[in-house]
């Protein structure tokens, strides 16, 4: 974990693990309104140079340190590894969960994003983890799939609607399919205006692929050529009236669009809302059955 001594002149000196959240965030400052005057992974260091900065810059310098906080004592007992392709916990996965919880607000950065110990990432995490083949007592996540997780879900700043399942109660957008399991939802409210709908379908593809290691050996030409197919297959089931074989069609064609949106790098939701984006203001008319744009 990586420690920010940070000013904000005439203001403040602090210490913080997530620049942009406690400092632009939380207390309003944009990246021209405050510097860096260190950083390290020693906690220790940092607290001691907080308070020397405090001192020579004649702020009101904190009375306890900011490694002995009690939200920052617990943060020493996880030592965690962080690589390019892993986040690697340092204990096995039936003892992760409280490790965790012992650990909430502990955050870390990755090549891909920075992540939080919090009540949502921890369900992630936990359902999400897997054991290292090199040391039965280590577990860890895969620091790309967690920040999709990030991309996709609202982790921070809104929490959920407190519905767990389908209450038979219309969601923005229609509603929820019949034998919907356990999940939350991204929740719209006024202070934030998107649109209500369940997200676990394209999550359940994307594990199915990534245990049968089609991220990992999978290619976009080959996804790409699938899709092909499974369009033909759908062509050829319209053509025959097969309803049954419409509908598996269409299915396969999204799972087939959600596998190589994620090869090329990006998630079916992005795909998904830089097309409606695209659309949305759209105008034209029906001809001979199709719609032709202005």
């Amino acid at each position: 974990m990586t420690y920010y001594l940070y000013h904000i002149p005439g203001k403040k000196v602090g210490v913080t693990t997530d620049l942009k959240r406690r400092v632009e965030d939380q207390q309003g400052y944009g990246p021209g309104e405050y510097e860096i005057i260190e950083s390290s992974d020693d906690i220790d260091f940092i607290s001691e140079g907080e308070i020397i900065m405090q001192k020579a810059f004649g702020y009101k310098v904190d009375q306890i340190p900011y490694n002995k906080l009690n939200c920052n004592k617990n943060k020493l007992n996880m030592k965690i590894n962080v690589t390019e392709q892993t986040t690697t916990f340092p204990c096995p996965v039936n003892k992760l969960k409280g490790q965790l919880m012992d650990n909430l607000g502990m955050t870390w950065h990755t090549d891909h994003g920075t992540f939080t110990i919090n009540e949502y990432s921890i369900k992630w995490i936990m359902s999400n983890v897997k054991t290292s083949m090199f040391n039965k007592q280590r577990s860890y996540v895969y620091n790309k799939a967690f920040a999709r997780f990030y991309d996709n879900h609202q982790t921070h700043d809104y929490p959920s609607n407190g519905r767990d399942q389908y209450d038979g109660k219309t969601l923005a957008g229609g509603l929820a399919p019949t034998g919907m399991k356990e999940r939350s939802y991204e929740c719209c409210d006024e202070y934030n205006p998107c649109t209500c709908k369940p997200y676990y379908q394209f999550d359940l593809i994307r594990e199915w692929a990534d245990e049968r290691g089609l991220y990992e050996n999978g290619d976009t030409k080959t996804q790409a050529l699938k899709l092909v197919e499974e369009v033909g297959e759908t062509c050829r089931a319209i053509l025959k009236e097969d309803f049954d074989e419409v509908i598996d069609g269409i299915g396969d064609c999204v799972v087939v669009l959600t596998n190589l949106a994620e090869l090329q790098g990006v998630s079916i939701e992005a795909c998904i809302d830089a097309a409606y984006q695209e659309i949305k203001n759209r105008k034209g008319k029906m001809v001979n059955g199709t719609y032709k744009k202005d």
